[in-house]
């Protein structure tokens, strides 16, 4: 039957979250940042919260949303498809940041549906300061598991011509339960082996989420001179799991300028060279 379609256009009462310093911190330390101006307080200006960490702030809005029993998901076959982020302005500790979410659209695809949340996290003034979209990929009943999904996966090759910036980054070995306790999304396939492989999957994966902010970081830091607040936008589609321990190699490409910022497109692939993460956009400030 499929998701119910006429939750199109449904919104959502909104959510609030006040930013805590502590909390953002851990996550910055959960994704293995380093960067002074997610841990240094002693700095200029202060602490700002790094930008992946929108998505704490917005996790009980999407959960809203997804939660909506009569969209009718059929949630054992539902995986985190894409993910779009446009950072307006800096996360800081004490912001109270309120949240709403509405289902922008239910489409049918070869192997499934996908369901796509648009998001818009505002200030106590009601200025925007992010804007996410979340895709929901359900598979078919009939569709390919996770493990015969990794054995087909493309090999070789990335983005056309000569990258800007190669970043070459490791997942630790507890990175999935340090991202859970950080994000509190506990879901078991990150951090229970034997649910993980009843899922389809070869063991515990770490969070896609977890996954985009090494993305992030990786932008940040290389094309963006390490100042978060040039970092405007970005965005990808989850294509593999990720393991503790694997080796990740993220390849940017500049593909122009749009609105005054630089367009970068980019990939992210294992030590194995099977991309975990496709269509690849961020934009920078100048």
């Amino acid at each position: 039957m499929g998701m119910n379609r006429a939750r199109i256009g449904r919104e959502y009462p909104p959510t609030t979250h006040t930013v805590d310093a502590s909390a953002a911190e851990r996550y910055a330390r959960a994704i293995n940042e380093d960067n002074p101006c997610f841990i240094d307080a002693s700095r200029p200006g202060g602490v700002v919260a790094p930008p992946l960490f929108g998505v704490v702030i917005a996790a009980r809005a999407v959960a809203q949303a997804v939660g909506d029993r009569e969209l009718d998901i059929d949630f054992p076959y539902a995986l985190h498809g894409e993910q779009d982020m446009e950072f307006l302005a800096p996360l800081r500790a004490g912001d109270e940041i309120s949240t709403s979410a509405r289902i922008e659209a239910i489409e049918a695809k070869e192997t499934g549906e996908t369901l796509t949340v648009r998001l818009e996290l505002r200030s106590a003034v009601g200025e925007p300061v992010q804007r996410h979209r979340f895709v929901l990929f359900v598979r078919a009943r009939t569709g390919k598991s996770a493990r015969e999904r990794e054995k087909g996966a493309p090999r070789g090759g990335s983005s056309a011509g000569s990258p800007t910036a190669v970043v070459v980054q490791r997942m630790d070995l507890d990175q999935a339960r340090r991202y859970a306790e950080a994000s509190g999304d506990r879901t078991p396939i990150h951090l229970d082996e034997s649910v993980a492989k009843k899922a389809g999957l070869p063991g515990v994966i770490v969070h896609g989420l977890c996954t985009l902010a090494f993305a992030s970081k990786a932008a940040t830091d290389s094309l963006c001179a390490g100042d978060p607040r040039r970092l405007r936008r970005v965005g990808v589609r989850f294509a593999r799991p990720v393991r503790p321990g694997q080796e990740l190699t993220t390849r940017f490409s500049e593909a122009g300028r749009e609105n005054g910022s630089r367009v970068f497109v980019f990939d992210m692939r294992n030590s194995e060279d099977v991309p975990v993460l496709t269509a690849g956009i961020c934009e920078v400030q100048p």
